[in-house]
C-alpha cells in the first residue's frame, strides 16, 4: 500500500477535482451506532461531509445498525442511538433535502450483495484488515464470521450506491482500499458496474480521546456531542494529566495533556504548539479549563440547534424512513445490474 503521505498528496489534488466538477462525484460515509457520537466523529468526518454536502456533492450517510453486533454480544440500544445520531448530523447542518441519511438494516438488496462480494476475496485477505485484528483482540473471544466479513460489509455498504467518494480517517483507509478491490474484481470478471471509490483524508484524521489514546466509546475517554457544558467540564477535570508543571505539546510522553491541547487546538482554530505556550506553567488545571471553555464555547450552537430538533421526535423518524426509502431504490437499481451482470435474472 502507498504511504501514508502519498495518500495525503492524492487527498489534496481531490480536492481540487471536487471544488471544480462536485457532479463527478458520490459520497458515502456513515457510523456503527454503538453509542453517542462524539468529538472525534464530529472532527474526524461530520463537518468534512458537511462541507462536501455544501459544495453540492450527492451525499449518503449510513448507520449501520446490523455491524453493531459484529465485535460484541447485542444490539443494544440501537434505535436510540440512531436516532441520537440523526439529530447530531441535522444539528450539525446536514440537510436532508441534499443528504440521504438511512439505517443498514432497512435495505436489504445491499446485503445480498455480499454473497458475490464475498466470492472476491480470500480468507488471508479479510484476516490481514487491521480493524479485523484490533476488534477480535480487543473484544477477548472467538472471531465471528460477521466480524471477519466486516470489510466486505462495508464495502458493501460503499458500493450500493456506487459511491465514488469515500471520507475517512487514517485507520480506516484499508477498508477503503479494499473496497476498490473488490469493485475493481466484479468489473473484470462480470463487465464493469462499479466505480474504484477514492478515500478523502478528513481534515482531523486522528482525534485523541482525553487520556491521549483514539477516542472511542469503548475507552471512555470520549467528549459526546450530546453532553451538556456542565458534563463537558466534569468529564474534562477527570482526564488524566501529569506532575510537570509546564505545559508542552509531546504525544509520545505526554499523551494526556497532549490530548487535551489537541481538543482546544481544534475548536479554537489554533496549532497545539501556541497554546502550550499560552498556558505555560499554569499547568493542568488551566489547560483543563481551556479546553473546556473551548469545547463548551464551540458546540454552544450545536446544543441550541440539537435540543430544538429533538424535541420533535416526529421530524427525525421521518428523515430516517425518507433515508431509507430512497436508499432501497438505489440499492434495487444496482443489484439488479450486478444480477444482469452475472447472468442471474430470470
Amino acid at each position: 500500500m502507498d504511504s501514508f503521505e502519498s495518500t495525503r498528496r492524492r487527498s489534496a489534488e481531490l480536492n481540487v477535482d471536487i471544488a471544480s466538477n462536485p457532479e463527478r462525484y458520490r459520497l458515502i460515509s456513515g457510523e456503527r451506532p454503538t453509542g453517542s457520537l462524539h468529538l472525534g466523529h464530529y472532527f474526524g468526518t461530520i463537518i468534512e461531509r458537511v462541507r462536501l454536502q455544501a459544495l453540492g456533492i450527492e451525499t449518503f450517510v449510513i448507520l449501520a445498525d446490523y455491524q453493531v453486533i459484529a465485535d460484541r454480544d447485542a444490539i443494544g440500544r440501537v434505535r436510540e442511538n440512531v436516532y441520537s445520531a440523526v439529530i447530531d448530523y441535522l444539528a450539525a447542518g446536514l440537510d436532508p433535502h441534499c443528504s440521504t441519511i438511512f439505517t443498514h438494516s432497512a435495505v436489504p438488496e445491499l446485503n445480498q450483495l455480499m454473497l458475490p462480494f464475498l466470492s472476491l476475496i480470500t480468507e488471508a485477505e479479510l484476516h490481514r484488515n487491521p480493524t479485523v485484528k484490533a476488534e477480535h483482540d480487543a473484544s477477548g473471544r472467538a472471531l465471528s464470521g460477521l466480524l471477519l466479513t466486516y470489510p466486505v460489509h462495508q464495502a458493501a455498504d460503499v458500493l450500493f450506491c456506487k459511491g465514488n467518494l469515500v471520507p475517512v480517517g487514517k485507520d480506516n483507509l484499508p477498508h477503503v482500499e479494499l473496497t476498490r478491490v473488490i469493485a475493481r474484481r466484479f468489473n473484470d470478471r462480470y463487465g464493469r458496474v462499479f466505480p474504484e471509490p477514492q478515500a478523502l483524508l478528513t481534515s482531523a484524521p486522528e482525534v485523541p480521546g482525553i487520556d491521549g489514546r483514539k477516542m472511542s466509546k469503548s475507552y471512555g475517554n470520549a467528549i459526546s456531542l450530546s453532553m451538556t457544558a456542565d458534563q463537558t467540564v466534569k468529564i474534562i477535570r477527570k482526564a488524566p494529566t501529569d506532575s510537570e508543571r509546564t505545559i508542552t505539546f509531546d504525544r509520545a510522553n505526554r499523551p494526556g495533556i497532549s490530548a487535551l491541547l489537541t481538543t482546544a487546538a481544534l475548536c479554537l482554530g489554533r496549532d497545539e504548539e501556541s497554546l502550550a505556550a499560552e498556558v505555560g506553567n499554569g499547568g493542568a488545571r488551566a489547560l483543563k479549563e481551556l479546553t473546556a471553555t473551548a469545547v463548551n464555547e464551540y458546540f454552544a450552537g450545536h446544543r441550541i440547534r440539537r435540543n430544538e430538533i429533538a424535541a420533535d421526535p416526529g421530524f427525525v423518524h421521518g428523515v430516517v424512513r425518507a433515508g431509507n426509502t430512497r436508499a432501497s431504490e438505489f440499492a434495487r437499481r444496482t443489484l439488479d445490474e450486478v444480477r444482469r451482470a452475472m447472468g442471474t435474472t430470470y
